[in-house]
């Protein structure tokens, strides 16, 4: 599980740069998975707070595409963790 949820996909999104991880991730599981995968994590929340990262965000390794009601400070998240732009 991510965060204690069984959806692992809807939780968190990954690529080859970074990913972000459900927001009640443990810190001790943040970085299990951060070596276990060997890219940086972070624990983040699209459109204004929602913790579905699925159903917010769409990323690779090249962009990122985020739902409507996204934040500058969720956005600017996303950039850094995935080294965009």
């Amino acid at each position: 599980t991510v965060g204690g949820q069984a959806l692992v996909g809807s939780y968190s999104k990954f690529t080859n740069r970074g990913g972000m991880v459900h927001p009640r991730t443990t810190a001790e599981d943040l970085q299990e998975l951060s070596s276990l995968l060997q890219i940086p994590l972070v624990a983040g929340t699209v459109n204004r707070g929602s913790d579905v990262l699925g159903g917010g965000m769409v990323v690779n390794d090249w962009t990122a595409f985020c739902g409507l009601d996204t934040t500058g400070t969720e956005i600017s998240v996303v950039e850094s963790i995935f080294q965009l732009g």
